[in-house]
């Protein structure tokens, strides 16, 4: 194999985005019968998963067969992970309060969710191209792919460890209205969340031994932006203060992503 299949590649990106589309699509009408939601939240990780089967299947006789298989699996096992812990997590509950509190007001509440899933579905889709790249990639795969999956692996430790560690703290009733800052909650407010943008930054290091994959940087910046600047940690933390007492001292000595020992208080 020589070169980058670059008609290929660019009919399996058309052909990855058709297939997140019908997926969201198909997400909408189910919470439209089922009356919530939330169940994109679910679609999300399992979008992942799609781009990443099918472009393996698109790219099979162009790409390096070993990163090929890689990648499909590091996604398969990340984002199906989150897709299945999220479906756990929300299961014989109500509507999540970010989407009623997004739909609260608008004369066509399923509409204005059609737009909050087709934006999720760009997000999806764009996110995932470094995904893409590297599975049309022809090189052997080297020290940046070693590094790759290396820090994919520290992120995946981080986002379900930290989710297990959160499930266990919300299952035990003594910890009613307490604050969570147990384990890598110690060190980091939403130690899933940086879990989450370093398993797509290990994905990135992955494709970026080729200068095609080099320039999908913005994928996993975006990613990163998402958690941290937009429907990430700002609307997490909403109001927090107000609903769990000691949160906002837990806000003052504990490192909002990126894990840090906490900053010791004043004598």
């Amino acid at each position: 194999m020589n070169g980058f299949a670059t008609g290929d590649f660019f009919v399996a990106v058309a052909v990855s985005a058709a297939a997140v589309l019908a997926l969201i699509l198909v997400t909408w009408f189910v919470g439209r019968a089922l009356g919530r939601f939330n169940v994109i939240d679910v679609a999300w990780g399992l979008g992942f998963v799609l781009v990443a089967w099918v472009t393996f299947a698109l790219s099979s006789g162009h790409g390096d067969d070993t990163r090929r298989l890689v990648v499909a699996l590091l996604v398969t096992v990340g984002a199906g992970r989150l897709a299945v812990y999220i479906g756990w997590r929300s299961r014989g509950k109500g509507e999540d309060p970010r989407y009623a509190e997004m739909l609260e007001g608008h004369a066509d509440p399923a509409r204005r969710a059609l737009g909050i899933y087709l934006t999720q579905a760009v997000a999806i889709w764009f996110v995932s191209l470094s995904v893409q790249v590297a599975m049309f990639e022809t090189s052997e795969p080297g020290v940046l792919f070693v590094i790759g999956v290396v820090v994919w692996a520290i992120g995946f430790a981080f986002e379900s460890i930290g989710d297990w560690q959160l499930a266990r703290f919300r299952g035990d009733p003594a910890n009613q209205g307490a604050v969570m800052d147990r384990g890598l909650w110690h060190f980091t407010r939403h130690p899933n969340y940086f879990g989450d943008a370093t398993m797509w930054w290990g994905i990135w290091l992955i494709a970026a031994q080729q200068w095609q994959g080099l320039v999908t940087v913005l994928s996993p910046a975006l990613m990163t932006w998402t958690l941290t600047r937009k429907t990430g940690t700002p609307t997490l933390e909403k109001g927090m203060a107000e609903r769990r007492p000691g949160y906002r001292d837990y806000v003052e000595r504990t490192s909002s992503f990126f894990p840090l020992p906490p900053k010791r208080r004043p004598a």
